[in-house]
């Protein structure tokens, strides 16, 4: 595979996918995670130039590799494998760019005068590509110092500790309309006929037993009137059935037997709007009966008596 596909290809494919995998995995909202989270750009573009040069270094290594070879061996070897593209004039050209290698016949020029116990060492220039990921690194390290010293950035930490609380925020905000995650405090009385019709059909499967079909009462009181235990209204009716009615002797909490929230606001909506439905033969009143405390306060002023207009004479 690596000799079917050119090396600049293998790059931009291995680039392109640790990008994409970025925008996958990374949630950034509505902008391009790269665009949302630049160091990581940055580090990617870091990890590009590291491949170019991994592939650099491997492409030189087999070149002089390959020009070490005798004619014979190049021939054999190009019978075998692909290497006629690294004679090619722009193969060349691209290697003396990235690299500014002089040719192996032209290095006895690049011997330096000392002698190593017979080594002897070359002075070549370094690569562009290396010296361009050192400026590169310089740059970075100013915009670093610059965007967290000077300009007072947030830090990781302090990244951190925002989204945290934007998280916070968040959650509280999907609270309030998700089904599944409500409780006492958020939930609201439904009167729509669908729904109360679902939660007919949840009574009838779970409290017949002790409330029986109207709601009358058997085991457990009657629903119908203006009388509860544990206090009326959607707020009360709800934390009753999610959590129980009295210790020993009161209602199971539904929500430990499997019961969603989303059920139990629709089971408690329907036993709602069974109030005053007369059963026959109904339970006796059990608790005090409840008013609602939000619920407007009238007034009722009591028509003057005849002796109360005389005395006021």
């Amino acid at each position: 595979m690596k000799k079917l596909i050119p090396a600049y290809i293998r790059v931009l494919v291995i680039f392109f996918a640790v990008f994409a995998a970025m925008e996958y995995f990374i949630d950034s909202g509505n902008q391009p995670a790269f665009i949302k989270f630049p160091m990581v750009s940055l580090f990617l573009l870091v990890f590009l130039f590291l491949l170019i040069a991994i592939e650099i270094t491997i492409n030189a290594v087999e070149t002089i590799t390959y020009q070490l070879l005798t004619d014979e061996q190049k021939a054999k070897l190009a019978l075998t494998s692909n290497v006629s593209f690294k004679e090619s004039v722009w193969y060349k050209n691209l290697m003396k760019l990235l690299t500014k290698s002089v040719p192996i016949e032209d290095e006895g020029q690049l011997l330096l005068d000392h002698d190593y116990d017979g080594i002897k060492e070359l002075d070549n220039n370094l690569p562009p590509w290396w010296v361009y990921l050192f400026y590169g690194c310089i740059i970075f390290a100013v915009v670093y110092l610059v965007r967290f010293e000077i300009m007072g950035g947030d830090n990781q930490e302090m990244e951190l500790k925002k989204e945290m609380a934007q998280a916070q925020i968040d959650i509280a905000e999907y609270k309030k309309t998700a089904p599944d995650l409500m409780d006492e405090n958020s939930v609201t009385l439904l009167t729509a006929p669908a729904d109360l019709t679902a939660g007919k059909a949840i009574f009838t499967a779970n409290c017949i037993p002790c409330h029986r079909a109207d709601a009358g009462g058997q085991i457990g009181p009657n629903l119908t009137d203006d009388n509860w235990i544990l206090g009326g209204g959607i707020k009360n009716v709800f934390h009753t059935v999610t959590n129980g009615g009295r210790d020993g002797k009161g209602m199971i909490a539904w929500s430990k037997s499997g019961m969603k929230p989303k059920d139990i606001q629709l089971v408690a909506s329907y036993v709602l709007s069974l109030r005053g439905s007369n059963p026959v033969n109904p339970k006796a009143p059990d608790g005090e009966i409840w008013v609602d405390p939000s619920a407007p306060k009238t007034a009722v002023t009591a028509p003057a008596t005849t002796d109360s207009k005389v005395a006021k004479k």
